[in-house]
């Protein structure tokens, strides 16, 4: 959750590069993070393609991630699979020299790639070779023999669109709202959010449950951590971010936050704080 900027005049949030990672590298020169925007026609699925890229570790490195709502496609060495909204934090062990590719789609955006709610996949992982057969195997072989990073994220490009994924206006309403809780910090409740879509809360979390894989009140209370930990290393007081946060106190958010950042806002802010 590095790479802080400042409040713009508003009071919206600006997104760094690496929010939701936990101490991205620990300051490491070890370390390259890349983001590739998608193609004009693949833009209203995926939100984008990133490429971390690691040489020479001396030692393991734990990096550890508090998720977003969204579904995410990963290729490495390791492991080549996609993966379902994940409602806690998780963690992924770099050694030696790798590199990994992935795909963020946009909230609602892989819906159509599925062809079924998206809750199916919510807390899961699934191959990508169980998913799209042999088409998915060979991407997998592709991209890992692919030694240009930009090259690589072109093969993924051109793979998702030969799956011929059809615009979905529910979707891109949904994309909408999740981009509303997570920019609008004014945005605290469910019912807050419904009233804004227009929807009955029961509504939305159906809209939220079958496009995004996850209620509204998780999406809402996610992006709020995601705040709490850039603000926490600012040195804003606990109670005065709770409140403002829309927790009922202190101990609430320190209760939250430890379950998904795996350390309390004092030890974190803390660990940020170093040179």
């Amino acid at each position: 959750m590095a790479g802080m900027v400042p409040d713009p005049p508003d009071g919206r949030l600006v997104e760094t590069r690496q929010r939701g990672w936990v101490d991205p590298y620990a300051g490491l020169d070890a370390f390259d993070y890349a983001r590739h925007q998608p193609s004009p026609e693949l833009a209203p699925f995926v939100g984008h393609f990133w490429v971390v890229t690691w040489r020479d570790l001396p030692e393991p490195y734990v990096q550890r991630i508090v998720s977003h709502p969204t579904v995410n496609m990963t290729i490495t060495r390791d492991f080549h699979r996609i993966a379902g909204v994940i409602r806690g934090g998780f963690s992924y062990t770099m050694r030696g020299s790798g590199r990994v590719i992935g795909t963020r789609f946009r909230p609602g955006g892989f819906r159509p790639f599925l062809g079924a709610p998206v809750s199916q996949l919510t807390g899961r992982f699934a191959e990508i070779g169980e998913m799209y057969g042999r088409a998915g195997a060979e991407l997998v072989g592709h991209v890992l023999a692919e030694p240009d990073p930009a090259a690589a994220v072109a093969l993924i490009g051109t793979f998702l669109l030969r799956l011929e994924p059809a615009r979905d206006p529910l979707a891109e309403e949904v994309a909408a709202l999740v981009e509303t809780a997570e920019s609008d910090v004014s945005v605290t409740r469910v019912d807050e959010l419904a009233a804004r879509s227009g929807r009955s809360v029961r509504s939305l979390q159906r809209l939220f449950r079958d496009y995004v894989g996850i209620g509204p009140k998780w999406v809402i209370r996610r992006f709020r951590l995601h705040e709490a930990a850039e603000r926490v290393q600012r040195g804003l007081d606990l109670a005065t971010l709770a409140a403002e946060l829309g927790y009922t106190d202190q101990a609430h958010l320190t209760r939250d936050f430890t379950a998904a950042v795996g350390m309390p806002p004092a030890a974190y802010a803390k660990l940020t704080s170093r040179p």
